[in-house]
């Protein structure tokens, strides 16, 4: 029985493979000018609004791998070294304002950081402490002052700096740091302290080695009452290199990846700074100790300002995608040469990619990255355009899950790829072990993950979506207890072609309404069973209902994200102006949809949402999928537009 494919007037029958699209070597590729101008098609719909910005960064950056077996400290004098020409090339003026010198350009600045995630992870990360998280921090916290004094200087890496946030002893639980900025007023500075070893700023960038300041985040005090935590900038080394007075710092040493990057631990014994220093965009100090804020609320002041630092972790799940992008880059191509056993009836030996089971390794998780690059660009839209406080906060939920999601795959999808290259994906010179080792911290850093999906599900339970209140984990409890809470689902992009889609939708397993409404269907019978829950909780249990529900929880924000995930494709579909390349991503897009319908199938056949027999259509339809990709995948990597100075692995070249 055929399978029909695709979007609304794009419907295909998949029946038995005939001899266009039976998965195969060479007789069943495109012609390679096809295949270019497919491919040259496909990356113009990647590459997308920052297109230009796209690829002139990409020519920005050359070839920026290290050389081998470089030690550590030499590693990291290279990092820097490269720094030094990313600044002077104009790589950080990007996301600066204008009146700097910069080019006021926020969702470009987040692209451009995409694409560093394509060479060398430690120049990559390195670049968004100094130009993301410290001067995104100078940029977004301070006012005019702080902007004059530092913002070129930040830009040009004159003044290198390290974002002081995390300590010892409280990671995701910001709001609880232990670090203290008491103010004196009778010399009108600020004294920061760490009170004990647990407080000491842990794992933070630029520290070790080349950081002169750092925006450090404390418990503000002032007037003998404590005002929740701020940011003040600390200066820690002075111009020959040396700690400042009351300030030690300490090597975090080496580390699992990221080795060029000098990560660091701070103390501060009774450290002095100016007034001046505390950023004072959303709190400020008078000489005489009184404290004014714009924002009214310590807990709704300390949203508002972690809110503006949403771009650090947009750029992470950028870079993440990008670093993903390489290693299925890597492993399509070695499997598309590499072969392994003999068929009995030519003795010829296969590529190993015309094995059923090496395209189920790699091919949903190539359809993945593609849903996830197009959702990437919807958040990165709605970050550079976002004009109004409930966008902002609908940002930071989008941002916290498909960080989430993003670095998730690109943990699991990397290890594919290295074992999908046998031994050889072990080998350093292959450049797979690295982007794995690498990657492994971006499912804690800007965020622990699992934190983060909880995030994503306050924002999804109505009457919360709009509250503003503590970001930690428990943060909930505290308001499900009085509160009758319900569920919203929002469709979030393309709502005109989802519409058409569903209303006008068959139940053939590829017919993208159908899709989409598994999708809706399943969000919203999650939620509202979370919701049930949670309407069980008093002030009396509220922590006990919380924490027994967690795992629903985290669910219901996972399959929240799924859904916002294939909305993003199915817009990048429609947007596509070319009928053939149409044809091949709604391929792609159905590869994603059923793939993630099959990983959470125990779901839909609990819930009577498929049948066994359905079920088991839904496996068959991805096999199908992936033979029919299989000619198609070198060409869906090469789109990536990934300079070959990057892909220079032995095993491909």
């Amino acid at each position: 029985m055929g399978i029909t494919s695709g979007g609304a007037g794009n419907q295909t029958t998949i029946g038995k493979a005939d001899d266009q699209t039976t998965a195969g070597g060479a007789g069943n590729q495109t012609a390679a000018g096809g295949a270019r101008n497919q491919t040259e098609a496909l990356r113009e719909l990647l590459d997308g609004r920052w297109g230009s910005l796209r690829r002139s960064s990409l020519d920005l950056l050359g070839d920026l791998e290290p050389p081998p077996d470089l030690g550590r400290e030499e590693y990291r004098a290279w990092v820097l070294e490269q720094m030094r020409a990313l600044a002077e090339g104009g790589h950080p003026l990007i996301g600066f304002p204008a009146e700097y010198g910069g080019r006021d350009d926020v969702g470009g600045s987040v692209v451009a950081f995409e694409v560093l995630g394509f060479g060398d992870l430690s120049l990559m990360v390195k670049a968004g402490v100094q130009w993301g998280l410290f001067g995104g921090a100078v940029q977004a916290l301070g006012t005019t002052t702080h902007h004059d004094r530092y913002l070129r200087a930040i830009m040009s890496l004159e003044l290198p700096g390290c974002f002081a946030m995390t300590e010892t002893g409280h990671g995701s639980d910001v709001q609880n740091l232990r670090t203290t900025a008491t103010y004196d007023p009778s010399t009108e500075e600020f004294v920061v302290h760490t009170p004990d070893a647990s407080a000491r700023k842990d794992y933070i960038g630029n520290a070790a080695r080349d950081g002169r300041m750092a925006v450090v985040f404390a418990q503000l005090v002032a007037g003998g009452a404590g005002h929740g935590v701020h940011a003040v900038l600390v200066p820690i080394r002075d111009e020959q290199g040396a700690p400042m007075p009351g300030v030690r710092i300490e090597d975090c040493g080496p580390k699992a990846g990221l080795n060029g990057v000098d990560n660091g631990r701070l103390s501060f014994d009774h450290v002095r700074v100016p007034r001046a220093n505390l950023l004072n965009r959303y709190g400020d100090v008078a000489p005489d100790g009184t404290y004014s804020s714009p924002v009214e609320g310590e807990g709704r002041r300390f949203f508002t300002m972690l809110g503006t630092l949403v771009r650090g972790r947009i750029s992470v799940a950028g870079g993440a995608g990008s670093a993903t992008k390489r290693a299925l880059a890597l492993a399509i191509r070695y499997g598309d040469t590499r072969r392994q056993f003999t068929r009995p009836d030519t003795g010829d030996e296969v590529v190993v990619l015309d094995y059923l089971a090496h395209q189920r390794r790699l091919l949903p998780a190539l359809a993945t990255s593609y849903a996830l690059h197009f959702a990437q660009q919807e958040l990165v839209s709605a970050l550079h355009d976002v004009a109004d406080d409930r966008q902002q906060r609908q940002l930071e939920s989008r941002a916290a899950g498909l960080k989430a999601v993003a670095t998730w795959h690109a943990t699991r999808t990397i290890q594919t790829c290295r074992e999908a290259c046998g031994g050889a994906g072990y080998l350093s010179e292959n450049l797979i072990a690295g982007l794995k080792a690498d990657t492994d911290v971006f499912t804690t850093f800007e965020g622990d993950n699992t934190v983060l999906l909880q995030l994503v599900a306050k924002g999804l339970l109505t009457s919360y979506r709009d509250h503003v209140g503590d970001l930690d984990p428990w943060g909930m409890v505290r308001f499900v207890a009085d509160q009758a809470v319900g569920v919203v689902i929002e469709r979030t992009a393309a709502r005109a072609i989802i519409d058409r889609l569903v209303s006008g939708s068959s139940d053939a397993l590829l017919d993208r309404g159908w899709q989409v409404r598994q999708f809706e269907d399943r969000e919203k019978h999650v939620l509202e069973g979370l919701a049930r829950r949670l309407r069980r909780a008093s002030r009396d249990n509220a922590f006990d209902v919380f924490n027994a529900a967690q795992d629903h929880v985290l669910h219901a924000a996972r399959v929240h994200v799924d859904r916002v995930v294939l909305e993003a494709f199915v817009a990048a579909v429609d947007r596509c102006d070319d009928p053939e390349t149409t044809a091949l991503l709604n391929q792609v897009c159905d590869l994603y949809a059923l793939s993630a319908i099959e990983a959470d199938r125990a779901w839909f056949l609990e819930h009577g949402r498929l049948s066994p027999q359905r079920s088991k259509a839904v496996s068959q339809a991805v096999n199908e999928l992936c033979g029919r990709l299989r000619p198609h995948a070198r060409t869906l990597v090469d789109a990536f537009g990934i300079p070959e100075t990057w892909l220079t692995a032995p095993i491909v070249t």
